[in-house]
């Protein structure tokens, strides 16, 4: 088992955001080479738009659920999306141990952030990042939903124009 193929799970998490109108996010939890939590975007839709139900939040709920047993340093987080500064917080937590990543978060990903001047419990945090893997078909999913004229979360912002203008 490679990170492409489990990058194409989280894509397909990512798929499945985006045909329920989502922005499509989707995120893997890997242990070894067995996929044990998923997560994919909600709350950008409807009435009930929400900031807190990242891919990547989700999937760490359900980590969660599966008891403290699971030993986290070696798990990795497959997301379509880099991390943005609240998920990437909760990884940290969490005591995940690597990150794969596929399409940048130019408007806000936090995977670049300096841990060193932060409070002990993230600088402590040991954490391998790795990104841009299948970064093209990631975009491929951002494009079509900013441009679908329906989806109007985002709309018009940094992170819009950014991939459109690719």
């Amino acid at each position: 088992m490679d990170d492409i193929y489990f990058m194409d799970k989280a894509l397909i998490e990512a798929r499945k955001a985006l045909d329920q109108g989502e922005f499509p996010v989707g995120c893997v939890i890997v242990q070894g080479s067995r996929v044990i939590a998923t997560g994919a975007r909600q709350g950008t839709t409807g009435g009930a738009i929400n900031e807190t139900d990242h891919a990547e939040m989700v999937a760490l709920r359900r980590l969660d659920s599966l008891g403290p047993d699971v030993p986290r340093g070696g798990l990795t987080l497959y997301c379509t999306m880099e991390p943005c500064l609240m998920c990437y917080g909760a990884i940290l937590i969490a005591g995940i141990g690597t990150v794969v990543w596929a399409y940048e978060d130019a408007m806000g990903g936090g995977t670049a952030c300096d841990l060193s001047s932060l409070p002990p419990l993230y600088r402590d945090r040991r954490i391998t990042i790795a990104s841009h893997v299948l970064r093209e078909k990631s975009l491929a999913l951002f494009k079509a939903f900013f441009q679908n004229p329906a989806n109007r979360y985002w709309e018009g912002s940094f992170l819009a124009e950014y991939t459109l203008a690719q």
